[in-house]
């Protein structure tokens, strides 16, 4: 199966690809971060984090401060 329960929070679009904006942000909410707490805590601006969750940057150091900051695997959002 090609969404693995370490993937839970990365939604798969009805082509296949997995919508990684919204995993950041459903792990966000889950932790219950606004994006300004977010981007305290991991350092990154508040449009940052925003084009992140849009889909607009998928950057893999910028992912990694997300996943540190939320306590999360970096497999959450499909990184290895």
């Amino acid at each position: 199966m090609a969404n693995s329960m370490s993937n839970a929070g990365a939604s798969v679009t009805s082509r296949g690809d997995v919508d990684i904006g919204a995993a950041v942000r459903r792990s966000r909410e889950a932790v219950g971060y606004s994006v300004e707490d977010l981007a305290l805590t991991c350092g990154l601006t508040c449009a940052e984090i925003t084009s992140i969750e849009l889909g607009a940057d998928v950057d893999p150091g910028r992912l990694r401060r997300i996943a540190a900051a939320l306590r999360v695997p970096t497999s959450t959002f499909l990184l290895n």
